[in-house]
């Protein structure tokens, strides 16, 4: 009966409200919850029946008693808009707008975060507040992520936190719903309109005032920092000379191919605003950083900081998809110069694949965009990666961003160094992530990075890197060549292994483009968000309305697979276990900012002399 009610919206046949309603009403009286909320929505908007408040209250606390959840929403708004005259309406509009929030739906967790904050219901509680409106933002809601930069900023039940202050209005006006730019912000000096405290043009002045204050001893690095500075739109792309006596706590980590690891507290902590009042620099203080240690530095050129203007320019172009470049210092004791850079507490996606490996597909295929949106961002800028692998991705500590990092490789796309008749006797890079056509020694193209890309895939299937246990030796380069890829799991979705399959395909032309890609998986969360939506309980009742047949099929591929995964996450299989253990004793700082020379290899031609002759570098 409910489905036949659906004519109400006009599924599957021409829309009838009139036949909709009676339908709905028929399965109401049989108890079905999902058509008392319609039935209710029927007499609330005068849809198939005159409008009728009451009983619309009627049939939402119906539905609501029987735990259906957009019921109790709409059952909390009864109550606060006043719609029925009852006692106590706002500590009822609380009771319900709680028990709906503590189901998942984010809009009923900003609503309980505004009670709490106004006293409506309830007590006024910041702290209980503050914990919502996070609730709120981390599952996507706008206004709730300009709250909470607030709260950040001013120190509302929580420490104040600048750096996080600025992460949640960023992400709050990145959102193309909602523009949350304070048109009338003006700056207190110049008295020009600025963005969230950052005044560009009276910046700068302060910034070149200062230049005679410092300098790096390097004409590369001053030129490089000062332009950064005058240029500078907001603090996420300022760059600053870090003096090395405001570095503490400096804890050796580990050694790469081109540099050291430290951890360390910089004491003045990263610029966020000018303050006019006390005439000084608004900081982060006391703030933990990376120090990527560049060895026999003491002289660099400016093809040395190649890597770092790639990554800067990259930085500038998407907000919270790239480790934050703070700035340069430079070693006394021995004139090498250091990168200062944000420290991310996950480590490397290498790191959480036992965790990520249990996620749904939602969360998973979210995952994947961010990522596949950062190697965007270095494609649209016309460079490659160069050494794209699940070190190079370090997690957010929720899981709600990537950053990628060690551009070292990264260059532009069709350059000379790029070029097919420039012959190289090399290739540097994680073997199970290199591209056939790399191991060969032909040049490096976008294509390249997306094979790289199709290795992480095969990662959220498996929880376990590529040729897990392999040596990366001249046996496994041959195998590549020859066209191996690692064992697909069983319940791997069909339409993620067909394009996956396409992505590690050893013809390059034959791999999907970076926009392809981000097509391909906005559509797929598109739909399963929808699927989930309608069927809040992952048991599919209702359509998702206007999809083709080819995205219905795929949406229910990763709806079984969530189910199978479900069902296996009582038990962890003795590989996760042992996963598990190796994952403890590894290094979080080795995996997320170093290319070791145990994972990342210089191939030299010596390693195809016992593959096939069709399998040597070109000559």
């Amino acid at each position: 009966m409910h489905n036949l009610a659906m004519c109400r919206n006009g599924v599957g046949i021409e829309k009838d409200l009139e036949k909709g309603f009676y339908w709905y009403q028929k399965a109401a009286e049989n108890g079905l919850t999902d058509s008392m909320h319609n039935l209710a929505m029927c007499y609330e908007d005068g849809e198939g029946t005159e409008k009728d408040l009451e009983k619309a209250f009627h049939w939402y606390q119906k539905a609501a008693e029987s735990d259906n959840e957009l019921a109790m929403f709409n059952l909390a708004a009864f109550y606060h808009e006043n719609e029925v005259e009852t006692e106590n309406n706002s500590e009822k509009g609380f009771y319900w707008c709680q028990k709906v929030a503590e189901k998942g739906n984010k809009q009923a967790m900003f609503n309980l975060a505004i009670h709490y904050e106004y006293g409506v219901g309830t007590e006024k509680n910041p702290e209980k507040a503050f914990q919502w409106y996070q609730k709120a933002a981390e599952n996507g809601h706008e206004v709730a992520m300009f709250k909470l930069a607030i709260y950040y900023e001013n120190g509302i039940a929580i420490e104040k936190n600048l750096e996080k202050a600025f992460y949640w209005h960023q992400k709050a006006t990145e959102s193309n719903k909602v523009n949350f730019k304070n048109e009338v912000e003006l700056c207190n000096e110049c008295e020009q309109r600025i963005d969230y405290q950052w005044c560009q043009q009276c910046n700068a002045k302060r910034f070149q005032q200062d230049f005679s204050k410092w300098t790096s001893k390097n004409e590369f690095i001053d030129k490089f920092i000062q332009e950064a500075q005058l240029s500078a739109k907001s603090s996420y792309e300022f760059l600053e000379w870090i003096p090395y006596n405001k570095l503490s706590s400096i804890n050796y980590y580990d050694k790469g191919g081109f540099s050291e690891i430290h951890k360390a507290i910089w004491s003045d902590g990263p610029v966020f605003s000018w303050n006019f009042d006390k005439q000084q620099w608004n900081r982060q203080t006391n703030h933990e950083v990376i120090l990527k240690m560049l060895n026999n530095s003491s002289n660099l050129n400016s093809n040395f900081l190649n890597e770092w203007k790639y990554h800067y320019e990259c930085q500038k172009k998407s907000f919270s998809k790239f480790v934050q470049f703070f700035g340069i210092t430079k070693d006394p004791n021995n004139s090498d110069y250091i990168i200062v850079m944000s420290y991310a507490k996950k480590g490397s996606f290498r790191k959480c694949l036992s965790d990520i490996i249990k996620f749904k597909w939602q969360d998973k295929l979210q995952l994947l965009k961010k990522i596949i949106l950062g190697l965007k961002v270095i494609h649209e800028s016309n460079l490659t990666h160069g050494d794209f692998h699940d070190g190079n991705i370090l997690m957010s500590e929720d899981y709600n961003e990537i950053f990628i990092i060690d551009l070292g490789l990264c260059k532009p796309i069709n350059s000379d160094l790029q070029n097919s008749d420039n012959k190289v006797n090399e290739a540097w890079g994680v073997a199970p992530f290199m591209a056939p056509e790399i191991l060969r020694y032909e040049p490096y193209t976008p294509a390249s990075d997306i094979y790289s890309f199709s290795m992480i895939m095969w990662e959220f299937t498996s929880g376990i890197p590529p040729f897990n246990g392999e040596a990366y030796d001249h046996e496994l380069i041959s195998k590549i060549c020859q066209g191996d890829r690692p064992k697909i799991d069983e319940n791997t979705p069909q339409c993620y292994i067909d394009l996956m399959k396409k992505c590690w395909d050893s013809d390059p032309s034959s791999r999907p483009d970076i926009t392809m890609l981000e097509d391909i998986i906005s559509e797929w969360i598109g739909c399963i968000n929808d699927y989930y939506i309608f069927n809040r309980d992952g048991n599919r009742i209702f359509e998702v309305p206007n999809i083709d047949k080819k995205l219905k099929n795929d949406m229910l591929e990763f709806v079984k697979a969530d189910k199978a995964l479900t069902q296996a996450e009582a038990n962890l299989t003795q590989k996760e276990a042992n996963l598990t253990q190796e994952k403890v004793n590894t290094s979080i700082i080795q995996q997320a900012y170093s290319t070791s020379s145990t994972s990342s290899k210089i191939f030299s031609q010596e390693v195809f002399q016992e593959i096939d002759d069709d399998f040597k570098p070109i000559d």
